[in-house]
Formats: structure tokens, C-alpha cells, sequence
């Protein structure tokens, strides 16, 4: 039986923002069904919620050196599902009403918690064969264990895997202080291992010395290695070529299965999904206050109101798609120049557009069940999920073909018989709308055209158990 232990700054239910923690929350419990001893260890932040702390068991107490510094940590276990949860604490690092802060304190954090992490195996009976590091919080895992822990024969048949979720994010600090909060030698500071335009980077250092890379889809895995995404480790990530490779992500098919959603009003199936999905549309209109026409288009943003999403595409055009016979959806949070293009759209077309800009599991089902279409335009995609989720519920996605999207999404321009979904590839609000028009006169002109690529998205397969597969076949290569 093969040992895993994920490390990851981010694990659902217990700590989660994004995607980062919906996988490293997902992925353990697939694969303990599949034979292995997959554990996965996380910071005990302050701000997990006290229903998961009270049933946390301390374990033991020890010590970590980071550099000059001796801190104490405290280790906490729980099963959640089969998974055995370890927690580190540390009131010093840990405090707070959120997991992160500035970035020179993170830094210091994340280093910490990295040095605690490979200590943890000398304490416990559990000798892990793979540390799967998840982002740059945990980039320094590989780093010690091939300098600091290099000697120690007890960690020498331990293997690293780096996945990367999203590049932008890195974890960097001028060189002063990083050395200092590491406690790593000047040595390591170079071009070609931690060293980053005069900054110490921690990805870049799990980068160079993990055994292997993944990214979160193969598109985006062959994207970072170009100067357009490689946010300036394409060289880095080139050189490490033969390393590298892309799993697209999974979902988790019971929480998203419009079957047994209790979330929505009409449960469904592929074959009885087009008259429910007229009842969950009047029940969501209902629900939002926008009139009731069971046979209107309604499209869906489900997302963080972000730039990399591309909702900058949007604002040449948002008027042209609202004088459409259309119901707009907006779900998410994020920066206020987006939430306030779509608070002023929705004064320009109250019957045309809803927005609530803080997200919440069971609005974002009734809208996957209740919409035809969900629009994401975006920069750049590491994977995606909203477009998985919507799979399940034959809701068809309107993407950019970037990253994720590329190796999910097959456009109904390119693909007519086996299409699921419709894509544009050039960043420009015109190729936006146009292909949006072409999803609209689709649905209202050929209906029999556009259910057809809702009943193929309902047959998608991408749960965790089929996606999962990519990690096994990762780790026996290992």
C-alpha cells in the first residue's frame, strides 16, 4: 500500500477560498476507496470553525527550528470520511480571522509550517513515501527535504510532488527577508532555484527541487511554459519539461447531482432533465424576483468577480447582450470596478439582470439548475470548475478556450456532433459576443440542437473517481 500525505494550506469543509481547497479535500477520500494510506496535514488556523476544532484529539507536542528561531508546534488529528486530518498549531503563525495576511508574515508562516511538516513522520507511525505539495505555501517542502534533510537516512526514499492550481500566486519577498524567515543558506539563492528578479520565490524553489510537477489540466500545464503564462517561471517550468504534466480536476459527483440535490426544486436526470429544467427556472426567477418566462434564455456567472475571469470583456458589450431576449445571473464576489459594472446594468435593466455578490453553495445549485448556460470568458483558466459543475446539471457552458476550459469544453462551431458547449480563443469583447449570440439564436432558432449539447453534458464524466486516475498513475511512476 502506498503512503500519501497531501500538504496544502487549504483543505474543504475545514479551511477553504477556491479550488485549492476543494481538491485537497476531495481527492484523499477517492483514493483511500482505491487502496492507499492517504493522510493530509493543514494549518490549525484560528479561524476554523469551533464545530470542527471540538472534535479534533491533541496528539503530541514538538518543536521546530526555522533558522535562529525555535517554535513549538502542536499536532491535533481527526477522520473526516476515512481521511485521517492532521492539524499543526501554532498560535503565533495561525492566529487571525483569515488563513492568510500579508505576504512578508506568510512567508514565515508557510516556511514553518514546511519544516513541521517534514518533521511530523518522526514523530508519529506513519512513514509517507510521497508529500504531495499543493501551491506555494507548501513549496519549501521540497526544498528542505533535498538540503536540510538530505543527510537524515529516514527521509531519503521520500518523493515530492508539486501541483500547481494557479501560477500568478507564489509566495515571494525580497531576498533579506526570506533568508531570514526560511533560515535556508545563500546558496540556494540562485537563478535557478529560489532566486526570482531579487526576490526569494517559494514555488519556484518547490518547482526546482520536487520530483515531479503537475498542473491542474494539460492546456494549462503546456501554457506555463510560455512566456504569455509562464509568469516568469516558463524557464523554469521548460527546463523541467519531461517533469511536468497536467490531471484535469475532478468534482465531487454526489454533491452535485441534480438527482438528489435537495437544494433545487425539481430533481432530474439526463432524460427527464428539459421539463424540470423549466421548473427550476420559474423557481429561480421566483426566488430572484425576475419575471417568469419558462422559455427565455438565462445564462449564469458563477465565479469570483476577478480580472483573470475576463469580465473586462464585458463592459464594451453587456449592453448589446441585455437588449437580447435574455436573463443574466450574477453569483460571486470580488473587485468593486466588476461589481459595480453589473449593480449599474442592473439599474439600466432591472427585469433583464439579478446580482448577489455574496456566494453561497445552495443559490449557486438553484442557478446551475435553473439556467440554460453559464458564461466564462477568461483570461486564463487553470482548470475551471464551474464549467464541471455545470455538466451535471445541463447547463452548457459559453467559455474562452483557455487552459481547463480547452480540454473540457468541445465548441459547437468546431465540434457540431459531439459538442458541449460553445468557445471563442480570441480575448476580445466582439468574439465574446458573438459567440454568446450564437449559444442565443441556437437555443431560440434549432431547440432540438441546443438540448441535444445539454444531454451531452450531462453525460460527461469528470468525478473525482474517474479523474483520480491521473494521480494514481503519477504516484506508481514515482
Amino acid at each position: 500500500m502506498k503512503k500519501i500525505l497531501y500538504a496544502a494550506a487549504e483543505c474543504a469543509p475545514f479551511i477553504k477560498t477556491g479550488g485549492l481547497g476543494t481538491v485537497v479535500g476531495s481527492v484523499p477520500e477517492v483514493l483511500i476507496d482505491k487502496g492507499y494510506d492517504v493522510r493530509v496535514v493543514l494549518p490549525l488556523y484560528e479561524c476554523i470553525a469551533w464545530e470542527w476544532k471540538e472534535q479534533m484529539t491533541k496528539v503530541l507536542d514538538f518543536p521546530v527550528r526555522l533558522g535562529w528561531r525555535l517554535q513549538p508546534a502542536a499536532l491535533y488529528e481527526f477522520r473526516y470520511y476515512g481521511v485521517l486530518h492532521y492539524f499543526i498549531g501554532n498560535d503565533f503563525y495561525f492566529s487571525g480571522d483569515s488563513p492568510y495576511s500579508d505576504i512578508w508574515l506568510d512567508v514565515e508562516k508557510f516556511s514553518f509550517f514546511a519544516k513541521a511538516v517534514l518533521e511530523l513522520p518522526a514523530y508519529l507511525d506513519y512513514d509517507p513515501e510521497v508529500i504531495h505539495c499543493h501551491d506555494w505555501h507548501t513549496g519549501l517542502i521540497p526544498v528542505y527535504l533535498r538540503t536540510e534533510y538530505a543527510g537524515n537516512p529516514f527521509y531519503q526514499h521520500i518523493r515530492t510532488v508539486m501541483t500547481i492550481h494557479n501560477l500568478k500566486f507564489q509566495g515571494q519577498t525580497p531576498l533579506d527577508h526570506f533568508k531570514d524567515a526560511s533560515g535556508l543558506p545563500d546558496d540556494l539563492f540562485t537563478y535557478d532555484k529560489l532566486e526570482y528578479y531579487g526576490c526569494g520565490n517559494m514555488l519556484k524553489g518547490g518547482l526546482a527541487f520536487a520530483d515531479r510537477i503537475t498542473t491542474v489540466s494539460d492546456t494549462y500545464a503546456r501554457e506555463i511554459m510560455c512566456p504569455e503564462y509562464g509568469e516568469g517561471l516558463d524557464g523554469l517550468l521548460k527546463y523541467r519539461e519531461e517533469d511536468v504534466s497536467g490531471i484535469v480536476n475532478g468534482i465531487d459527483a454526489r454533491i452535485y447531482d441534480p438527482c438528489t440535490d435537495p437544494n433545487i426544486c425539481a430533481r432530474y436526470d439526463v432524460h427527464s432533465f428539459h421539463g424540470a429544467k423549466k421548473i427550476n427556472k420559474k423557481d429561480l426567477q421566483q426566488r430572484t424576483g425576475m419575471p417568469e418566462e419558462d422559455d427565455i434564455f438565462t445564462i449564469a456567472i458563477i465565479s469570483r468577480l476577478t480580472e483573470q475571469k475576463g469580465l473586462e470583456l464585458l463592459l464594451p458589450v453587456l449592453d448589446s447582450i441585455l437588449e437580447e431576449r435574455i436573463q443574466f445571473y450574477v453569483l460571486g464576489g470580488g473587485e468593486e470596478r466588476f461589481q459595480e459594472m453589473f449593480l449599474q446594468a442592473r439599474e439600466r435593466y432591472p427585469e433583464k439582470i439579478f446580482v448577489q455578490f455574496n456566494y453561497n453553495d445552495p443559490m449557486a445549485k438553484k442557478m446551475y439548475a435553473g439556467c440554460d448556460a453559464v458564461l466564462m470568458p477568461s483570461l486564463f483558466e487553470p482548470c475551471g470548475l464551474c464549467q464541471l459543475m455545470a455538466f451535471r446539471y445541463g447547463t452548457v457552458p459559453v467559455v474562452r478556450l483557455t487552459g481547463g476550459l480547452v480540454d473540457t469544453v468541445r465548441p459547437y462551431s468546431q465540434k457540431k456532433g459531439i459538442s458541449n458547449g460553445f468557445g471563442f480563443e480570441e480575448y476580445s469583447p466582439e468574439a465574446l459576443l458573438h459567440t454568446l449570440n450564437e449559444a442565443v439564436s441556437l437555443f431560440y432558432m434549432k431547440p432540438r440542437a441546443f438540448t441535444g449539447i445539454a444531454r451531452r453534458c450531462m453525460q460527461e464524466d469528470y468525478s473525482w473517481e474517474r479523474q483520480s486516475e491521473g494521480y494514481i498513475r503519477l504516484y506508481e511512476g514515482l
